[in-house]
Formats: C-alpha cells, sequence, structure tokens
C-alpha cells in the first residue's frame, strides 16, 4: 500500500508501485480530470503538479510519488472559486474541444508561479502542451490575463 497526498487529502492506495501515477489518479482514486493523451510524456494532457512542479503523469510511476504533494485539475480551485488562470480560461473562452485544457491549465498555473509577469517568449518555451485544436493564442492571452488578475 502507498499513501498518496492528492490536492491535500491522503489516498491509500493498493496497485502495482509500477503503475503510472496517471492511471492511479484516474482508475483507483477517480480524479478524471487529468486525461491520456499519448502515453509517452509529449502531449501534456495528462499534467499535474508534483511538489509544484508541471509534470506528466504518464510516465511517472507511483512508487515515485509516495511522500510528494500532487495536484490535479480538480485541486486548484479554491473552495468552488477558480482560480485566476482557470477564471481567464472561461473568460477568453480558451477550450475549443476542451480535452488538453486541465494538462494546459496545470503547466500555466506552474509557470506563472516560477513566474508572475511572463514574456510571450516564456510563455512559449514552458506550454510546450500539444493542442489538436490549435488554441495557442487564446492560450497565452489567457496566462497574460491570468498574470494581471
Amino acid at each position: 500500500m502507498v499513501a498518496l497526498s492528492i490536492n491535500g487529502k491522503t489516498h491509500d492506495v493498493t496497485v502495482d508501485p509500477s503503475t503510472p501515477l496517471l492511471w492511479v489518479l484516474r482508475d483507483t482514486i477517480g480524479l478524471t480530470g487529468t486525461k491520456y493523451g499519448c502515453g509517452i510524456a509529449q502531449c501534456g494532457a495528462c499534467t499535474v503538479h508534483i511538489d509544484g512542479v508541471a509534470t506528466r503523469s504518464c510516465q511517472v510511476t507511483l512508487e515515485s510519488t509516495a511522500n510528494a504533494k500532487i495536484t490535479t485539475i480538480e485541486g486548484i480551485a479554491d473552495n468552488g472559486v477558480l482560480s485566476k488562470v482557470q477564471q481567464a480560461w472561461l473568460d477568453l473562452d480558451v477550450p475549443q474541444c476542451g480535452y488538453c485544457q486541465s494538462g494546459m491549465i496545470m503547466a500555466a498555473t506552474a509557470l506563472l508561479k516560477a513566474t508572475p509577469k511572463p514574456t510571450d517568449q516564456d510563455i512559449d518555451a514552458a506550454m510546450t502542451n500539444i493542442c489538436r485544436c490549435g488554441t495557442y493564442q487564446q492560450v497565452r492571452a489567457a496566462i497574460h490575463a491570468a498574470a494581471k488578475a
């Protein structure tokens, strides 16, 4: 059994320690906001924060997260109040199909924590998530709006 700290709560899970964190979050704990995209840590749909760092959960094993603090898309709102990034996403109509957006929001949240007033170059360097719908300009605008909020 492994005790995980996810969104401020402890979850005791009994699964193979080599199971990717993504599947533990989705299938064992039921936090389905984190999405499966490519399975090889390239697309970013599975991005979560591990000890505050944006991390692609499809390639992180359960055993490597035993003492870490994990935050998923379900954990970034505060008592039902959307985060600045989530609100900017809504205000600027960023999502189209929406599939990649939880990973995008998690990556943007980590970027703004590390770089509160990012330049376009900072955003381009940090936002390596893939969006099939091509919402990159809206993502950039939402990050700038969240930084100003």
